[in-house]
């Protein structure tokens, strides 16, 4: 039996690689799957192989080999493409595998059990020759390499989503970084063994001693800082074995170091130093004894104190008997310089993925990189984003700002009414042409009946939704009467399920509102905005005419009335003027963007990275920024756009006082502008109806894919509730079966009282809430807070 640790592997589990890759390349990888059948198959067969599990020498060249191609599929693809990869505790194979969807998870467990193979290598030398010692050295530095490398490298970048319910601890940092002194310990002890064998001097021994003891000491203490939940899993005699090491040492040093005093004539040093041996051989011993650590780290720590022991009596009866030399306190002794001679070998196949590839083809090389592809999704969300809300939304507000404007100065009607007594305008005849062809009332009234429609479909599938989480309770506590379970009751386990509910019935309940206020709006508008549909004549007969006059007939206040008039109507065509301009802007700010493809730039910029770099879309922010920029004139543009509106509306202000201030009230052009502006109004309601009930619309069609994923997790939800139910009956079935069948000293009032019996019954096995269903966060998830819902339907002021 070796007096040395070696890591075991983290048992790991076939993956469906073919299924998810496929999924991922032909929904979000931009690429038919079928392009990339190979490298799948490669990937599946490297794994079988690299992963680790079998101590051979030549497996160390396989785990390099798929780390490698792991790293250059890492370039390529996301870490979650929804392949969910299990790994086993490390130091508890038999446990429930921790199942991921990661692939820097697969990396680092990759990782981790490479450097459990260079231990695993190291521990099964022959270390009674010089050479075996070498190897086993050389082995287990490799293996402090790899941890270190996973620590410093790989273990930053392994996040976990809000839904994974258990996180690796024999992953954490901290539990890494204890491993990785603890190889290096080890690899110490070995060069102190080579040079005990070699008879190098015992200064130098003694100070190969004390480095080998700082290292295991190391190792212990930062075991013990990390999470109390990390050591926990740790083998029992491991903690009390790697302490017992470092106390060890510590006294195999002091002891060396007694020579070299007793070899000088300093008999007084060599006394304190065997006094110091011997505390720490005996912590040394106490602890291997109490910790129950293997039978060879015993003895050696038995057969040290027995030789320091043996070794202070005779030096204390010839300091007594002939030296007589003052013996130092412990404190005054000066520390033993430490020489390590070993340090964390990362392996070049991880310092250097690319040597280990060569010539061989990096796995998904023709695929563009996930980071590079990511940067372009998120460019064009970003250009979308800057099209839609600077610019089309943006032109919108200014049209409706200026609409609103006009309608409050009763323009363009009252000057309709002055320039055509008789007759219709050609801007209302329009409108109304666009209502009539529309066949606006009964195309709102079917729109109306679409949307409440589609309301009641939601509030339907909330429902279903809700009527499985009530099936499922009424079975608990059916289950609760019959069978006494110990679980929580479903109304505290689906309490977050439930507030989301009453969120989406609260969502549909102040849609419900607006829609009514929409509805209401129509019932006042109706009768005007079916007027519009009337043919041109009869709606020409509903409005009233009034006298014209000649020019010459007009008196020096009507001609100011008309000049009034003229240089108003000269700013309403400048205002249409500059409408237009922007339309204009619009269309081209959208043009160009159709046409914008940053694709090739991204591309290209990715082409300079090294091959196996790790690209993320943050490394192309520049080159975004740059692209975006020239959307700037555009943004420019509609600034001055709006300065020139605020202008132009100013001086329509002014301009129309002027002309109310210039006019006489003449009761029939007043009746004219009232009809017309009513006309006009109506117009404008008809769009603003319409407006809404397309939103309202859209609202319902996209809270109805929201409520489906819901009514899924719920689906989900109940389904495992129901497994484990299934589960919980079938431990207390057969714990009756064990009790009538087994004798047992449990006494029967200890069961009535609930003891638990076994380890099925101590602690239930959790069974994993639902996982993201449809992209929807788990149960327990914070996220749920963030979730974006579709935008409500606007209140009756939209």
């Amino acid at each position: 039996m070796s007096n040395l640790l070696s890591i075991p592997f983290k048992k790991t589990y076939p993956v469906e690689i073919k299924e998810a890759t496929r999924k991922y390349l032909s929904e979000q990888g931009g690429a038919h799957p079928d392009e990339f059948k190979e490298d799948i198959k490669i990937w599946h067969e490297l794994r079988q192989h690299g992963v680790g599990g079998v101590v051979h020498d030549n497996r160390v060249e396989s785990s390099l080999l798929y780390h490698a191609q792991l790293v250059s599929i890492l370039t390529k693809l996301p870490a979650d493409i929804q392949l969910s990869i299990p790994y086993a505790p490390a130091f508890l194979p038999d446990a429930i595998p921790i199942a991921l969807r990661n692939l820097l998870f697969e990396r680092a467990s990759v990782l981790f059990n490479l450097a459990a193979l260079y231990s695993q290598l190291a521990a099964s030398q022959d270390r009674s020759a010089s050479e075996g010692i070498k190897r086993a050295a050389s082995y287990y530095q490799q293996a402090a390499g790899t941890l270190g490398f996973l620590q410093s490298s790989v273990i930053p970048k392994l996040t976990y989503a809000p839904d994974d319910e258990q996180i690796p601890l024999d992953l954490s940092s901290g539990f890494i970084k204890g491993l990785e002194w603890l190889m290096l310990a080890q690899a110490q002890e070995c060069t102190w063994q080579l040079a005990k064998i070699s008879q190098y001097r015992n200064s130098l021994i003694a100070k190969i001693a004390a480095a080998t003891s700082t290292l295991y000491l190391l190792a212990s203490n930062t075991f013990r800082e990390a999470n109390p939940s990390v050591k926990s899993f740790l083998p029992s005699d491991w903690l009390p074995h790697i302490e017992a090491k470092g106390h060890h040492f510590a006294a195999v040093a002091e002891y060396r170091e007694s020579i070299v005093e007793y070899e000088a004539s300093r008999y007084g040093g060599e006394l304190g130093r065997l006094g110091k041996a011997q505390i720490e051989a005996k912590m040394a011993y106490d602890v291997a004894r109490r910790g129950k650590v293997a039978s060879p780290v015993l003895q050696d720590a038995q057969s040290l104190l027995e030789t320091v022991k043996k070794s202070e009596a005779r030096a204390q009866r010839d300091n007594d008997l002939i030296y007589h030399q003052d013996v130092p306190s412990p404190s005054a002794l000066a520390p033993i310089q430490e020489t390590r001679l070993v340090s964390s070998n990362i392996p070049k196949g991880l310092s250097n993925p690319e040597s280990v590839i060569g010539s061989k083809h990096p796995l998904f090389s023709q695929l563009a990189g996930w980071g590079a592809r990511e940067a372009i999704n998120i460019y064009n969300h970003r250009k979308q984003n800057l099209i839609q809300e600077s610019i089309v939304d943006f032109a919108q507000e200014l049209r409706d700002r200026a609409d609103q404007e006009l309608r409050k100065l009763n323009l363009p009607s009252s000057l309709e009414a002055l320039e055509r007594p008789i007759g219709l305008p050609p801007s209302l005849l329009q409108k109304a042409e666009e209502v009539r062809l529309e066949d606006g009332p009964a195309k709102i009234e079917a729109s109306i009946e679409d949307v409440q429609r589609l309301a009641h479909q939601d509030l339907a599938i909330l429902d279903e939704a809700l009527d499985i989480l009530d099936s499922e309770a009424s079975e608990d506590e059916a289950a609760r009467k019959d069978h006494g379970l110990n679980r929580l009751k479903s109304h505290e386990a689906n309490v977050e399920l439930i507030e989301k509910a009453n969120r989406y019935r609260d969502i549909l309940t102040q849609a419900a509102d607006s829609d009514e206020l929409v509805r209401q709006k129509w019932d006042e508008w109706e009768e005007s905005i079916s007027e519009l549909t009337l043919d041109e004549a009869t709606l020409e007969a509903s409005i009233p005419s009034s006298t014209g006059v000649s020019a010459a007939q007009l008196t020096p206040q009507g001609k100011e009335t008309r000049q009034h008039a003229r240089a108003l109507r000269a700013k309403l065509e400048e205002l249409e003027t500059l409408r237009q301009d922007q339309d204009q802007l619009v269309r081209r700010a959208q043009s160009l963007a159709a046409a914008d493809d940053i694709q090739a730039r991204v591309m290209k910029a990715a082409s300079g990275f090294e091959r196996l770099a790790d690209v993320t879309p943050d490394m192309f922010e520049d080159i975004s920024d740059e692209e975006l920029s020239k959307f700037d004139k555009f943004l420019a543009e509609m600034s001055d756009i709006e300065r020139r509106q605020n202008e132009i509306i100013a001086e329509v202000q002014n301009l129309n006082k002027q002309f109310l201030d210039s006019r006489k009230d003449d009761p029939a052009i007043k009746d004219r502008e009232s009809a017309l502006q009513a006309l006009e109004l109506a117009y404008f309601k008809y769009r603003e109806i319409t407006r809404n009930l397309e939103e309202g619309f859209k609202f319902y069609n996209d809270l109805a894919g929201i409520l489906i994923q819901f009514k899924e997790v719920c689906k989900t939800w109940s389904h495992h509730r129901n497994q484990e139910l299934h589960a919980l009956r079938s431990a207390q079935s057969l714990s009756s079966l064990s009790l009538r069948d087994e004798s047992s000293d449990v006494p029967t009032d200890s069961l009535a009282k609930g003891t638990q019996l076994g380890p099925t019954l101590n602690t239930p096995r959790r069974l994993p809430s639902a996982k993201p269903a449809l992209g929807l966060p788990s149960l327990n998830s914070t996220e749920w807070e963030e979730l974006k819902l579709p935008p409500g339907p606007k209140d009756a002021k939209r």
